[in-house]
Parts: structure tokens; sequence; C-alpha cells
């Protein structure tokens, strides 16, 4: 049994003391134990080595006590399994040498067996919960295939990825073939996660707010319910879209046991889109870390009330940036565990 179960209590809506709290990409690079490890190992070094990625995955935990871990990796190891070139090239972020633009390039790419070319994610699983000892739930993660087109198509990271758009408008067919191979490659792959031990999934949608309502239904949403309908009865499953409070009604009606905002959306309209039916998760601004400590409490405790205790995961409303001092993390953990004490409603 694990010990600190506010995370999932909170994902089935149960009643609790006080929100849970983690930030997304917490394992990482505003960390000086992480960039310790960084100057020795090479970015997906990082990722395939079981001990650096299950040290990596803990090293927040020891140093803010989170409720939740989520593991090290990145949304780009499962174009890497599907026969997919991605490299990690310093000051430029992703970089794919051979974009798919055609149907040839389509053809090529494979549904993988990822119990054979994921297997070092599930070594990593294995032994962080080990590390973890039942302190606290683990959190397995996968892009959104949508997210992951954008990727394999524009070549890198990009502003408005129209070449990703382009390809999805003109060949529709191609890009839905795509689609489907990187949804079952991410269903089979998320499935052995569930197997390996991490306590719950999410899935990040960082690029749908790139598409229109209608596009997002068509190119992103109906692949990333695919996936929660297939892991409902395995663990619980959130979605997080960057960018689509537009899509929060629609996702709502879905089985996901929760929805990550950003912080483009009020809680209080969040809500009201959502029906106060389903888990919210979010939604501060990361840049907002940047903010005094005190103030980063005011505005923690402001949004907790907002939100209201219950069916809420508080979280930052994208990833956490290198930069941010260390301080004012441990300020944004600290005012959560502190809500019952302080500022309970």
């Amino acid at each position: 049994m694990i010990k600190n179960d506010l995370y999932l209590r909170a994902l089935k809506g149960e009643t609790v003391e006080r929100p849970p709290v983690w930030m997304m990409r917490q394992a990482g690079r505003y960390l000086p134990e992480f960039m310790a490890i960084k100057e020795k190992y090479d970015f997906f070094t990082r990722c395939r080595t079981p001990e650096l990625a299950s040290e990596i995955t803990v090293q927040p935990i020891r140093r803010y006590g989170m409720d939740a871990a989520i593991l090290f990796s990145d949304i780009l190891v499962i174009p890497q399994a599907m026969n997919i070139e991605v490299e990690m090239r310093p000051d430029v972020g992703p970089w794919l040498p051979h974009p798919i633009r055609t149907q040839k390039d389509v053809e090529n790419v494979i549904v993988p067996d990822v119990t054979v070319e994921l297997d070092y994610v599930m070594q990593a699983i294995k032994a962080t919960k080990e590390l973890l000892n039942d302190e606290i739930p683990l959190i397995g993660f996968a892009g959104s295939p949508w997210t992951i087109l954008c990727y394999c198509v524009q070549g890198q990271g990009s502003k408005n990825f129209d070449k990703a758009k382009e390809f999805c408008f003109t060949h529709p067919v191609l890009a839905h073939t795509l689609l489907q191979k990187i949804t079952d490659t991410t269903i089979a792959y998320l499935k052995e996660k569930v197997k390996a031990g991490v306590d719950a999934v999410q899935v990040f949608d960082s690029w749908g707010g790139m598409l229109s309502p209608v596009d997002y239904q068509e190119f992103s949403w109906k692949y990333i319910n695919q996936i929660i309908e297939a892991l409902k009865d395995d663990a619980p499953v959130i979605a997080f879209g960057k960018g689509c409070w537009f899509a929060l009604e629609n996702m709502t009606d879905s089985n996901a046991s929760a929805l990550g905002v950003d912080w483009t959306i009020s809680p209080e309209l969040a809500r009201k889109f959502t029906g106060n039916k389903i888990t919210l998760q979010g939604n501060m601004d990361p840049t907002r870390l940047f903010s005094p400590p005190s103030e980063i409490k005011k505005i923690v405790t402001d949004m907790i009330d907002s939100f209201g205790k219950d069916k809420y995961i508080v979280n930052l409303g994208h990833g956490i940036l290198p930069n941010i001092p260390l301080d004012n993390a441990k300020a944004f953990i600290d005012a959560v565990k502190e809500y019952e004490v302080t500022g309970s409603k």
C-alpha cells in the first residue's frame, strides 16, 4: 500500500484534507543535482539507463517531498521505437534528421514490440518503485499522438508547427495512418508501464492548442480518447491539453480521471466548462515562480480556494522552467502542504 495516497484519492474525486501537489518537469533541469548528472551523460543516455532515470525521478522528492513522482523520460522515446530517428541537440532541442513527409515515410514507420524496444523504460519504473518504497505514487506518461506527429513531420520544435498542419490538411489519409500507428504504440507502451508499476498515466498534448476546435477533435482528441478507453480499467488517466480550454467540456465526457489545465483559463471557468464533474489539475503560470516566495504562497492559496480543495491536483500550467530559484519551487510545494493549516475553506 502506498503510504501517501493523496494524489490517487484526488484522482478518484474523494474528499481530501488538502489537495496533492506535484510539478510537471519536476525531475530535471532546475535542480543542481540533475545538472551534475547532465554534465556526465547525454539526454537519451539518461533516459535509457534505468539507474540514472530512477535517480533523477526521485531527486525532487528528496528535496521537496511532492505527493507524486513522475518518471524521468521523454515523449520522443515512442517515435524512436517506431523506426524514426530522433536526436536531442544542445540549444535546439528535438531534432529529427528525416521528417515524415511522404507515403513511403509513413509506410516505414513501424508499430514496435514495446516490451523489447522500450524495455529500458520498464526497468527504470521498477528501479524507481524500489527507491520510492511505496511512499508516494509514480506517474508514467506519453505524448499525445498529435503532439508526436508534430515533431515527426516538422522535424524539430516550432512556434506554429506549420509543416505538421500542412501535412494533415493536404494528406489527411496519411496523417490519420500515422496518428493511428502512434496511438497503437502508445496504448501498448502505457499498458506495459502500468504492468511495470506506475500508478497513473498522463497524456501530454503539448501542441493541441495549435489546432482549431474542429481540427482538434479530428486530429488530436479522438486519438487521446482511444488511449483513455484502452487504459481506463488499468490505471487512472490524466489528459493534459496545453491551450485546449475550448475542448474541456467535450473532454469531461470521457473516461479520463482528471484533466490538466493551463493558465489561459481561470479556475472558475474551468470548473464551469467541466460542470465540476471531474478532477482538474493545474494551472499556475510557470513563470509566476519568479515571483517572491511570499507572493507565490499567496497565489497558490488563492488558486486552491478558486478550484476548491477536492477534485483538484495542484500543479503548474506547464513544465517548471530551468532557471527557477530553488526556494521559489519550495514555496510552491510548501504552500500546498500548509494549506490545511492556514487557508482551508
